[in-house]
């Protein structure tokens, strides 16, 4: 009888938190739907689909097939297309957990409202993260239908790799919201740009890891985007092995990571 009094309430506790982050989530949407931000979302996917354009099917033709790892031979389209879905989902995500949080919460002081009401720092921390993954996860459909059109994946793939793409922009929405409570001012900004270009050219994007020296290759292989490239590579070309799951397993860590330290510091901020 108390077991189930208290998993009563726990579950209706969890509940409550959920209905107040999908209400932080679900004001971005009110607020996108009435302004010109979809051109932002819009410039977002642009981005990594000329890239796929230009290198993955202009620079393919030159290079022709591509042989991964477990000895499948692809089109070198094939195997860049899935680094620019990684890329989308980091790009999605952090630019909206960086410079959109750092502005709400710096020069808009949104969040100094909705901390009188009864949403905590975590639950504002959650909602935001909802509302990157929703980015994200635009971006991630959008370029898996333009892959399955074009024949460089299956429909079954495709569907298949959703839930690793919004498990990238996880990951990267809790790295960049911790980023954005370290700020200091939108200069700092340029810092994020660099880190984000340098692992968008080397984590395995445009050619194999492996290729690198011993101290470059670890060091790349410590991010999350290649983590987040060889998880979805390795579902669109159905060509992956047990290392999966540590592939999962570190971008799991990661989003709950950086998920714990923003809500901390995020309380800290608004509740000094």
């Amino acid at each position: 009888m108390l077991t189930t009094l208290v998993l009563s309430r726990v579950a209706a506790s969890a509940a409550a938190r959920g209905q107040r982050s999908t209400a932080v989530a679900w004001r971005n949407v009110t607020a996108a739907r009435h302004s010109a931000y979809w051109w932002v979302l819009v410039s977002g996917f642009v981005e990594p689909l000329l890239y796929l354009l230009s290198i993955g099917v202009g620079v393919g033709a030159l290079v022709g097939g591509f042989t991964l790892a477990d000895g499948t031979r692809v089109s070198y389209a094939a195997y860049v297309a899935p680094a620019m879905i990684a890329a989308s989902a980091m790009n999605g995500a952090v630019a909206e957990t960086t410079m959109n949080f750092f502005g709400k919460m710096k020069y808009m002081r949104l969040y100094d409202s909705v901390i009188a009401t009864p949403v905590a720092p975590f639950e504002i921390a959650l909602g935001e993260l909802l509302w990157a993954l929703l980015r994200g996860a635009m971006y991630s459909v959008a370029f898996l239908v333009i892959m399955t059109a074009a024949g460089l994946t299956t429909p079954l793939r495709a569907l298949a790799t959703l839930p690793a793409t919004v498990l990238v922009g996880l990951a990267f929405g809790g790295i960049g919201m911790v980023l954005g409570t370290l700020m200091r001012s939108w200069q700092d900004f340029d810092y994020i740009a660099v880190g984000q270009v340098a692992m968008f050219l080397f984590s395995g994007t445009f050619a194999p890891a492996e290729g690198y020296s011993l101290v470059p290759r670890i060091i790349l292989e410590l991010t999350p985007l290649y983590h987040g490239v060889a998880l979805i590579r390795g579902l669109t070309t159905w060509s992956f092995d047990w290392s999966i799951l540590g592939h999962v397993g570190y971008l799991v860590g990661v989003a709950w990571l950086g998920l714990s330290i923003a809500a901390r510091r995020t309380g800290r901020m608004l509740c000094p």
